[in-house]
């Protein structure tokens, strides 16, 4: 699998007989290698294997989201089967705008119905449909879990991408869950890595106590520079993925991105064999994650109360 990962584009034309997959990333294949993974169990509980039944044609964006309509195109222009659009609200809205009458299936961690990617949740339209995880709807709770850890704070930090589709209606949430609590927010935005450092040091130009991260695609695959910047600085965060306290940041709050992404090679696989999209209502993972790093905890002179120790699904000593 890895080394099929790696390639461009796979060699479908010497297997006509196979139907073919346009996987389109907004990543390369070393970060989205996880989500990979899920993606093949998936397609494997369908009843397919790279390979043997099923080839795949990727694209990678590599970072770069803006790349997204073009690749999109280039995935139509090879005449695949089926798109399948996994990473985010950015990757599906580009494969919908480029794939017209193409089957889609989209991975995401917002609404697809605000976003206008469907129609409504139990009958997509179209010939799109796909998988949602909670992570967009939860920002809020994030907010709640580092007032819980730092109750005598007066101002957090939120970092958002304002490139984001999901950006306005995870501030706005954000802010009436401040208003909830009695905190400040400190909006910070951020749309590239190299922006990340400067987010980090107006934490204490600024006043601010903690970080908390919008759910974001972008945010999500750079969790190990999140995570050293954060040890760097001393600044207690929390993101959406297990990926930032798994490399060193102090908390997560999100969905669970392995049965998102299993989930979605499920149905393309269902789409292959012959059902139409607009009749597989999208799915929810409703499970969320909440992941703790104690050992950061305790750098950053903080300790967890202990019902939030024995209420995590993960921690890290």
């Amino acid at each position: 699998m890895a080394a099929a990962a790696t390639s461009t584009t796979s060699s479908h034309a010497q297997k006509p007989s196979m139907p073919v997959i346009g996987y389109l990333c907004p990543e390369s294949p070393e970060l989205f290698a996880s989500r990979l993974r899920a993606f093949h169990q998936g397609l494997r509980e369908a009843g397919f294997v790279e390979g043997r039944d099923v080839t795949i044609d990727y694209q990678w964006a590599h970072g770069q989201y803006a790349r997204l309509p073009a690749l999109a195109g280039e995935l139509i222009a090879h005449n695949v089967d089926l798109v399948v659009a996994p990473g985010g609200a950015p990757v599906a809205l580009a494969a919908k705008a480029a794939g017209v009458t193409k089957t889609i299936v989209f991975e995401m961690g917002g609404d697809p119905v605000a976003l206008g990617v469907v129609d409504s949740l139990s009958r997509p339209g179209g010939n799109i449909t796909g998988v949602s995880s909670l992570s967009v709807d939860v920002s809020p709770k994030r907010l709640e879990l580092m007032h819980e850890l730092l109750p005598a704070a007066t101002t957090l930090g939120v970092v958002a991408n304002p490139t984001s589709p999901t950006a306005g209606s995870q501030l706005q949430r954000l802010r009436a869950a401040a208003e909830t609590l009695g905190v400040k927010l400190l909006v910070l935005n951020a749309s590239k890595e190299e922006e990340f450092e400067e987010v980090f040091a107006a934490v204490g130009r600024e006043s601010a106590n903690a970080l908390v991260f919008c759910s974001d695609p972008y945010f999500a695959f750079r969790s190990r520079r999140l995570a050293e910047l954060a040890i760097k600085y001393g600044v207690p965060a929390i993101t959406q993925t297990r990926d930032f306290p798994m490399a060193g940041g102090l908390m997560s709050y999100g969905g669970d991105f392995v049965q998102s992404h299993r989930r979605a090679g499920i149905y393309a696989g269902r789409v292959l064999k012959g059902e139409k999209p607009a009749d597989l209502p999208v799915q929810l993972v409703t499970k969320v994650e909440l992941v703790i790093n104690l050992k950061t905890a305790k750098l950053l002179g903080r300790a967890f109360s202990q019902s939030v120790v024995s209420g995590a699904d993960d921690v890290i000593e």
